[in-house]
């Protein structure tokens, strides 16, 4: 899998934005994606040393629109952690 295929945007919220003092950037990812391909794809991309990736799993929610009814697509988010010694990343730059 290409790196541009496995991350897919950054998650841009409330929260995710106060982690990034820590070093630590939310993105959406692929859902069959890795935690090694998820590091190698961002130390590529950004040309940064990740330290930790950890990666939560959503399901998708159940809607309906009249009689018909289905699920959205389910996610993965992935919250990278940087060195100590790495560089910012300048995506998330306020």
């Amino acid at each position: 899998m290409d790196a541009r295929d496995v991350l897919k945007r950054p998650v841009i919220t409330e929260r995710s934005m106060e982690l990034t003092a820590d070093k630590k950037y939310t993105f959406e990812v692929d859902v069959k994606a890795n935690k090694t391909e998820i590091k190698d794809a961002v130390e590529e991309i950004f040309g940064v040393k990740v330290a930790k990736v950890n990666v939560a799993n959503y399901k998708g929610k159940f809607k309906r629109m009249g009689r018909y009814t289905g699920y959205t697509n389910k996610r993965r988010k992935a919250v990278v952690t940087l060195t100590a010694d790495s560089k910012e990343i300048e995506i998330f730059e306020v």
